[in-house]
């Protein structure tokens, strides 16, 4: 398979201004958090927290000038339930004010037996899909998603995230030498879009001082010396 590479933008700015904006958010948070795979992490990123208009709209700036920075051509925006949905729609609405109209679809975690049915709304599903989620932990909902998109004779091509841990995936209670971003990148052939990664955050904790973040930035960097995966 052919490694098409995490697309992100190139300069570093917006990672840091993202960063600083999930910080001051609440939205990344610092202390002792247990994780899927059952780690204990020393930061939290809950985009949830994203929960109001001010909030949830400039993370949507954040995606989309991320989408248009790294060139990934695609037709239509998927947002996986139920994070994904307000994703999708928020990002749909910021790429058109940028001039960048496409349509958006979304599913059902149940298929409603009324009405039109199915498990999926909005647009038809179609050409080239971008699946926008906040992070990818595992890569199920990932491949959840990419199930839906090829039962309707559309192309997973590629998947937008908030955060891209950049830490070892588990298989079956095991730790792998890959993240769920590079499974989802080299084996499943996917175009990844991240607004940041670990690496950000601990350049952001880096440069701004104070007893506090020094500490956050020794026990984050600590974490990834144990669990990180190689850049690339």
């Amino acid at each position: 398979m052919v490694d098409v590479g995490v697309q992100a933008p190139n300069d570093g700015v917006l990672a840091q201004d993202f960063v600083r904006f999930a910080v001051e958010s609440g939205v990344l948070r610092f202390g002792e958090f247990k994780t899927k795979a059952g780690r204990m992490s020393p930061y939290f990123f809950n985009a949830g927290l994203f929960d109001d208009g001010a909030k949830l709209g400039r993370l949507a700036e954040f995606y989309a000038k991320a989408l248009l920075a790294s060139r990934i051509e695609f037709d239509m925006i998927f947002g996986p339930a139920y994070k994904g949905i307000p994703l999708a729609a928020t990002v749909a609405v910021e790429l058109a004010r940028l001039g960048r109209n496409v349509p958006f679809a979304y599913n059902r975690k149940e298929a409603k037996d009324h009405g039109e049915g199915g498990t999926l709304v909005g647009a038809p599903l179609k050409g080239r899909v971008l699946i926008v989620d906040d992070v990818m932990s595992a890569g199920t909902a990932a491949r959840e998603s990419i199930a839906l998109i090829k039962a309707a004779g559309a192309t997973p091509h590629a998947v937008a995230i908030a955060l891209d841990r950049q830490e070892k995936a588990t298989e079956n209670g095991v730790d792998v030498e890959h993240s769920a971003v590079q499974y989802v990148r080299n084996q499943l052939g996917m175009q990844v879009c991240a607004i940041a990664k670990l690496a950000d955050l601990l350049l952001y904790l880096s440069k701004n001082g104070g007893a506090e973040m020094r500490v956050h930035h020794e026990r984050v960097f600590a974490y990834r010396q144990k669990y990180g995966v190689t850049e690339g």
